[in-house]
């Protein structure tokens, strides 16, 4: 992989660069340690505005940064642009499709993928949503489907093509939904003239028996007013079976037909070959409070990919949000830079705060679920564009976001609606 070995410095490797692995590969003190940071794309994606990439509000390059741009200058950082496919924990050596390369200390940061749950034929058919390539794969589609709306001249093809169905009711799904609401009250209508955008339909499928379940009942009572005001049909208490590509199948026998299933329904955490089932829990590394795998002396994980259970208020582990991954991402930073000033004394054991979670339905609505104060409307609304717009990374992404959408809350319009690169489908089977 072409990295200098250094002999009076320590290999820090770092496999991610998300949240939680920016935060360490940008904090580290580079005197004693070597760092290099691994991943297989060479920008980093701020993942709660992927939706606004699918539903044409944004352009992919406002919400990704160039990881060489974020860090750049620094001594004795090294940035690969790799994919890791095995790691061999007794050699402390990662195997990445460019090459091997040694560690004195590796942290992974690796995030998470989406989770089918084993069932093959939705990981076929079902269009997920954690990348950018993926997201506009899905805004491809969208578009996509109303132009052969207007084509074809079979009506139940027709009711396919313009049926969408949203699987899982968290904030993924609720955004996602809201925002697919408001193109088809605004938007599409001006877009396609010649069409009846009024037989689009749009379903949101929760397995429980409310939205966003991390936050208050008022706020996903609220949740659930907002959507249906838009018109969103909501199923409750709702397990999808199988999707064939055609028609979703859902328990006690009913189903929908569509053509379009977007899966926001789990993740799993992104595991690279080479630990062991007992270093797992639920596809994440167990990890003890200082965020160290609990077999290894040398390896760290944080972010999706780290599953602390000692907490008790979290036994399955933290939220796989960005807000958890940016604290250890900072505590285990603050802990290596102190071992190398010789206090290992003063680290600390990982303490998660939470700051609470946000979601927006559309236009004006949102809810906020702060720890000390509930807020629905639009000042939730306000606040959550104020939050994510200072949490993007680079002050020319927050000019364009925020141009954006101040561009389409005086005008109702999204200006990216381009099928730049044609999704195509996967074929079904008769």
């Amino acid at each position: 992989m072409n990295i200098p070995t250094v002999k009076n410095l320590k290999r820090v490797v770092i496999i991610g660069a998300g949240f939680s692995g920016l935060q360490v590969a940008k904090k580290l003190k580079r005197d004693k340690f070597q760092v290099v940071l691994i991943d297989k794309n060479n920008y980093h994606t701020f993942q709660p505005l992927l939706y606004q990439v699918a539903t044409a509000g944004l352009e992919p390059d406002s919400i990704a940064h160039s990881i060489r741009t974020i860090i750049k200058k620094k001594k004795n950082f090294f940035f690969r642009l790799a994919y890791v496919h095995y790691i061999n924990t007794e050699k402390q050596k990662i195997y990445t499709n460019v090459g091997s390369l040694s560690y004195d200390y590796l942290i992974m940061a690796t995030g998470s993928v989406t989770n089918y749950f084993g069932n093959k034929n939705i990981e076929s058919f079902a269009l997920p949503m954690k990348s950018i390539p993926e997201a506009l794969n899905l805004r491809s589609l969208i578009l996509q489907d109303f132009e052969s709306s207007l084509l074809t001249k079979d009506s139940k093809e027709r009711e396919r093509l313009m049926t969408f169905v949203i699987v899982g009711g968290g904030p993924t799904g609720v955004e996602l939904a809201g925002a697919l609401a408001e193109m088809k009250r605004y938007v599409l209508p001006n877009d396609y003239p010649d069409l009846d955008i009024q037989k689009m339909n749009i379903h949101l499928l929760q397995a429980s028996d409310r939205l966003l379940e991390g936050m208050s009942e008022k706020l996903s009572k609220q949740a659930f007013k907002n959507l249906k005001e838009l018109g969103v049909t909501i199923w409750l208490n709702c397990l999808v079976e199988d999707y064939d590509g055609k028609i979703v199948f859902i328990d006690k026998n009913k189903n929908i037909e569509s053509s379009n299933v977007i899966w926001a329904a789990g993740v799993k955490g992104a595991i690279i070959n080479g630990f062991l089932k007992e270093d797992m829990k639920g596809q994440r590394i167990l990890v003890d409070d200082y965020l160290k795998a609990i077999r290894y002396k040398n390896i760290f994980a944080i972010g999706d990919i780290a599953c602390m259970i000692t907490n008790p208020f979290y036994p399955n582990g933290h939220p796989m949000t960005a807000t958890p991954a940016i604290q250890q991402g900072n505590c285990l930073a603050y802990n290596f830079n102190l071992f190398l000033e010789k206090e290992p004394k003063n680290i600390k054991p990982f303490k998660y705060k939470n700051l609470g979670a946000m979601a927006t339905i559309g236009r004006n609505k949102a809810v906020c679920d702060f720890p000390y104060i509930k807020l629905k409307g639009f000042l939730a609304w306000i606040i959550w564009m104020f939050v994510h717009l200072v949490s993007l990374v680079g002050f020319r992404n927050r000019v364009i976001a925020l141009m954006n959408w101040i561009i389409q809350y005086l005008h109702y319009h999204k200006s990216v609606r381009l099928i730049i690169r044609p999704f195509h489908r996967k074929k079904t089977t008769k």
